[in-house]
């Protein structure tokens, strides 16, 4: 999470232009009616969010205004789907908004870099996921789980890396070029979180999963395979 004194004016108007633009498709294609009518959704709803603004209380606040915290979103997002997971995101960062924890004026920048990013990683790798086919849920838990989380905090983190290198109001660490060795403490707490909520999702409540296709992965194997006059 990024300070609003360490982004020009420039790179803040950009952040709104794309923020809030895909936060209002996000609204539109929400399934609001299904939402009011399904308690289940709502309490889905309402958990997350509470669970993504503790995720993000907990985090590393540097004197230089860049702050560290897991992100959470690709568990978010294949449990809720991208639209519900983005605002719910974007509820949970208005709380942290009201607490000063972080700046209203660069909600946009962070909710592009933190919000829209990961979901963006994470729907790609559930899409190519669904498109194979797969009938071993393993494949879904570790490439749209595991693989998705730590992939989003890579890119998040060398994107924002990016953006205040660009601005030049951030004065860079002596040690960048030892970066990579500290990537591997970002990326597998990250993928690990995640990872780890999909998969007890997968083999305590599957039907939560908006993603996760319950009768391809879940079917009995062996019921393909079966000859018809075997059949009881």
């Amino acid at each position: 999470m990024i300070g609003a004194q360490l982004l020009s004016p420039a790179s803040l108007v950009i952040g709104w232009l794309i923020y809030l633009p895909v936060v209002l498709w996000a609204v539109w294609r929400s399934p609001w009616v299904e939402l009011f009518t399904d308690s289940r959704r709502q309490h889905l709803l309402f958990g997350t969010v509470f669970a993504l603004f503790l995720l993000w209380l907990l985090r590393r606040d540097f004197d230089s205004g860049v702050s560290y915290h897991f992100i959470g979103l690709t568990a978010v997002t294949l449990l809720l789907d991208w639209p519900l997971a983005i605002v719910g995101a974007l509820v949970a960062q208005l709380g942290l908004v009201l607490l000063g924890r972080q700046d209203l004026a660069a909600l946009g920048v962070n909710g592009t870099l933190l919000i829209l990013l990961p979901v963006l990683v994470t729907e790609a790798c559930a899409v190519l996921v669904e498109r194979a086919q797969p009938r071993n849920p393993f494949v879904y838990i570790f490439c749209s789980g595991f693989f998705a989380a730590a992939l989003a905090a890579l890119l998040c983190l060398l994107a924002s890396l990016a953006l205040l290198w660009f601005d030049g109001r951030f004065a860079m660490p002596e040690w960048l070029e030892d970066f990579i060795g500290y990537l591997w403490l970002i990326l597998f707490p990250e993928a690990f979180i995640n990872g780890t909520v999909i998969s007890a999702l997968v083999v305590f409540c599957p039907e939560w999963l908006e993603t996760f296709n319950r009768t391809r992965y879940l079917s009995a194997p062996w019921k393909d395979n079966e000859p018809p006059g075997n059949s009881r």
